[in-house]
């Protein structure tokens, strides 16, 4: 993925980037020209969240208390397959790494876990609060939430239970978790512009433990996502400031903040080498941004509300 290399073939099945929002509609974008190639209504309300399967196939749209599940390489504007069971708005979603099961968020406090074959949900799991996030480990056996009164919990597939609860902050508003890819640390953005940073370790039982490892004063405004980087070396915090900033795990010292949207930042997403970033915005646009400069390199224009969420898939894909 080199979208700065002029004449850079790719391909759409090799990357699959896509926005969407308040203006009641996804777009896929084509990576290096910013040109949109698909539109796809969404009429019942906003987007939420969006998330593309690792294989490329679907991507999931998390709205007004559903999930509809699109085909990515076809042109049917209907979902494929559609979920209903959340009361309220769908704040998080994601997939287990072979799309066997899909997890959801919301705000009526449950935690739900989906077979991707049929609309049934397998699980619930219940938080007492709104959630506002929830990531899965990279064991594929733990998921995690965070919510609106502080607190972190992980849900132990296999236990069926909670097996541990944190709370950084009493009363303040977790908004997004982000967990290492190697399983080794997890960070709670809240909105405080706070962002608390966690060691992951594994006891003599298959629990994950958490060892405090640093606290760190990342904005002075609400942090919307945080999100550490595919190889592990970065972190990057998106605000209400309208900036994203990229901290360096090794020390937590400020690497570069990226300057250039002009309302809230919402999302952001790494390519899987790390170079470049993707972020969404309330102005409406998102931008790719060159991260070795720090340079918004390209600017995707066509939402007319805000952009609230983005995903991107570039990875190769195992034959």
């Amino acid at each position: 993925f080199n979208p700065s290399r002029p004449g850079a073939a790719i391909g759409m099945s090799s990357v699959v980037l896509a926005t969407a929002g308040y203006d009641h509609s996804i777009r896929f974008w084509e990576a290096t020209s910013g040109v949109c190639y698909r539109t796809l209504q969404y009429p019942d309300s906003q987007v939420n969240k969006i998330e593309i399967t690792a294989d490329k196939t679907h991507l999931a749209a998390a709205g007004n208390s559903h999930i509809r599940v699109f085909d990515v390489n076809s042109n049917d504007p209907q979902p494929v397959i559609s979920y209903e069971g959340h009361t309220g708005n769908v704040t998080a979603v994601g997939f287990q790494k072979d799309s066997k099961w899909m997890f959801s968020g919301g705000e009526d406090g449950h935690i739900r876990v989906w077979d991707t074959r049929s609309p049934t949900c397998q699980r619930c799991y219940e938080s007492r609060t709104a959630v506002n996030t929830v990531v899965l480990h990279p064991n594929q056996g733990e998921l995690i939430s965070g919510d609106q009164t502080g607190h972190i919990r992980v849900w132990d597939l296999t236990a069926n239970a909670c097996s541990c609860e944190l709370v950084p902050e009493i009363g303040t508003p977790v908004r997004s978790l982000s967990v290492a890819n190697d399983g080794t640390m997890i960070v709670a953005a809240n909105n405080n512009g706070t962002c608390y940073v966690w060691r992951m370790m594994r006891g003599t039982s298959t629990t994950t433990h958490f060892e405090p490892l640093h606290k760190l004063r990342a904005h002075s405004s609400y942090i919307l996502k945080c999100l550490i980087s595919p190889d592990c070396q970065q972190l990057a915090t998106a605000s209400a400031d309208k900036t994203v900033k990229l901290w360096n795990l090794d020390g937590f010292g400020l690497d570069r903040t990226l300057v250039g949207h002009t309302r809230w930042v919402w999302d952001c997403v790494f390519s899987v080498d790390a170079a470049y970033l993707v972020t969404a915005s309330s102005d409406a646009t998102a931008k790719l941004w060159d991260l070795s400069s720090g340079d918004a390199i390209r600017t995707y224009t066509g939402h007319h509300k805000a952009a609230v969420c983005c995903a991107l898939n570039d990875s190769a894909i195992d034959s």
